[in-house]
């Protein structure tokens, strides 16, 4: 992904967490170890204080294992692993873990 690709992919999804229009991806097994977002031990603040610090080399992504046409972002940063996709109209978070 270009950089302007990474930039795009993270002011998205920066927007989604500030606006609360976020989902959280349910079908996982572990979920509650998986993804501290959605069981309130991190806030959506400290997500996006996180989010904005990091930059492209912090950044990969690769295709859905459901659907190969979405491309979902990984964000590896201060020890934390930031995980979700985009699937018009929303931002669907799969893991926000240490």
């Amino acid at each position: 992904m270009t950089k302007d690709g990474f930039r795009a992919a993270k002011q998205k999804v920066i927007k989604a967490l500030q606006d609360g229009t976020y989902l959280h991806e349910t079908s996982r097994s572990a979920i509650d170890v998986k993804n501290l977002l959605s069981t309130g031990v991190v806030t959506p603040n400290e997500v996006c204080d996180l989010l904005k610090r990091s930059n492209g080399n912090d950044h990969s992504s690769s295709p859905h294992h459901n659907d190969r046409s979405v491309d979902v972002h990984i964000i590896k940063r201060e020890g934390w692993y930031i995980k979700f996709y985009f699937l018009e109209p929303d931002t669907i978070f799969i893991s926000v873990h240490k």
